[in-house]
This record gives structure tokens, C-alpha cells and sequence, in this order.
């Protein structure tokens, strides 16, 4: 079924996501997403977390992103996620991302280390009992990174309708080429008020492991934080969307348009 493909896709966007020329977050942030289809019936949750830690001696931000069906969905296609990834505070740079799922049955237990130095990427994987070596590109990001990535480096002052952004990023086994292009701006009506937002294409040049993203679209605080707001996939029949429900942490002030 169409809906369950992109009720995954959005899972692992929620998991990887949040985009600032200073840093635009810190250890405390915490976000959670509903996620609902067609604008009524409840599809699940999803959260993100910040936190501080340490690998091989260095400071690294360690960044837990969980997803899980809910309500009806969750009796005919059960989904829960963890991903993980544990990155340079400086570089941004990840050295460690963990992959846990489960959806509908389908299950993958990856634990991934990054030799950013040599461009390799170790992966263990836990459920199949097996270990290999790839090659990477220079500055290679994971599945969640990247969007922490993007925060602190995409310069949203300068950029213009039409512009793409592209990122190297490791995923099962490859590397593939993640790439944003910049709708432009939108007022949306959130649950904290109207906000300034921008608004983007997610979608993986490979075409193979994301192939319909070309039919996303997110929204982003248009302010220091660059949090994500809203991730919205149109469908054959109706829609499925997830909207950011709570959060605490922010690094900056979080703009809502007070009309008079």
C-alpha cells in the first residue's frame, strides 16, 4: 500500500531531520512529531533528542530519533524505529550511527563507524552476524547527521527559488546523494500559532531507496533554529503528514507572527 511506503518515508525523515550560518541547536533539544493521514486519522509519533557525549575522546552530540505507528495503522502495519547517531561538535561530522527497526516484520539491527580520516565506513551488521568495509566520500554524512548538518551550514539569507543543496550520505551499504531544492516562503497555522516558514523538495538523487520523495514537501522555522515543522506527502487519495507537536530546548527564540 502506498500510504504504508510513505508513512516509512516520513518516519525516517522525522528521524533524520532537523536546518544557519551560527549553530542552531544544542544538548537539551527535544522535538516530537504526530503524524496523521489525511489530516484526521492518527498515524503515530516521533521523537528527536539531543544529548552530550563522548567517542574514541572526542565531545560529540549523540542524537536519538524515534518513530512508532499508532491508533488503527499500528493493528495492520506495526512500525518501530530507533536511529542514532553520535557526530563532532565542531565538524558535525558523524563517526557512529545506529540503525534499529522494525516495520511491519521487517527488521535490521546496523551499528556503523565512520573513519572520516581514511573514508571508510565499518558496518556490523547485528541481526545478519556480519562485518564489512566500504569506501566512502570525503565528508560523508549518515541518515540523521546530514539534517544537523544542514542547520548549521545552509545559508538560508542568500538562497533563491530553484536553488538545490546536495549532501554525500551512507546508507545501506552505498553512498548516495541527498538533495534539497528550495520551494521558497509560506505562512503556516501551527499548533503554537502562524510561523514564518521555508519551504523544501527532500529527495535522493540515487532514486532507489527514497525514489518517491520528489512528492515531499517541509516546511522549516524560518528563524535561527531551522526546526522542522511540517512534512507533508500528497497521495493518490488524500494525504499523510506529520507536524511538530512539542518541543523544549531551543537553542533560539522560536518566531510565532503575533497579528494584531
Amino acid at each position: 500500500m502506498r500510504m504504508k511506503k510513505y508513512l516509512l518515508i516520513i518516519i525516517v525523515l522525522i528521524t533524520q531531520l532537523s536546518f544557519a550560518q551560527e549553530s542552531a541547536f544544542d544538548t537539551g533539544e527535544w522535538f516530537k512529531f504526530k503524524m496523521s493521514y489525511s489530516n484526521w486519522l492518527k498515524a503515530g509519533n516521533a521523537t528527536l533528542t539531543v544529548k552530550d557525549d563522548r567517542i574514541n575522546g572526542k565531545d560529540v552530540y549523540h542524537v536519538v530519533g524515534k518513530g512508532w505507528t499508532t491508533g488503527m495503522i499500528k493493528w495492520f502495519f506495526k512500525v518501530e524505529d530507533r536511529y542514532e547517531t553520535y557526530f563532532d561538535k565542531k565538524t558535525t561530522l558523524p563517526y557512529k550511527f545506529i540503525r534499529n527497526i522494525d516495520e511491519g516484520g521487517y527488521t535490521k539491527d546496523i551499528e556503523i563507524d565512520f573513519d572520516q580520516v581514511n573514508n571508510k565506513a565499518y558496518n556490523n551488521n547485528k541481526k545478519e552476524k556480519t562485518k564489512t568495509v566500504f569506501d566512502t566520500k570525503p565528508n560523508i554524512q549518515d541518515m540523521v547527521s546530514t539534517f544537523y548538518y544542514l542547520r548549521n551550514n545552509l545559508n538560508t539569507e542568500n538562497i533563491k527559488v530553484g536553488d538545490e543543496v546536495k549532501v554525500d550520505m551512507f546508507f545501506d551499504e552505498e553512498t548516495y546523494g541527498f538533495k534539497l531544492k528550495y520551494l521558497g516562503r509560506e505562512t503556516i497555522t501551527t499548533d503554537f500559532g502562524k510561523i514564518d516558514a521555508l519551504m523544501f523538495r527532500p529527495y535522493v538523487m540515487a532514486g532507489r531507496v527514497f525514489k518517491e520523495e520528489e512528492s515531499l514537501t517541509l516546511w522549516v522555522s524560518n528563524d535561527k533554529n531551522k526546526i522542522p515543522l511540517r512534512i507533508k506527502a500528497d497521495l493518490r487519495i488524500g494525504s499523510l503528514r506529520a507536524d511538530l507537536e512539542a518541543f523544549k530546548g531551543l537553542k533560539h527564540p522560536f518566531k510565532i507572527i503575533v497579528e494584531n
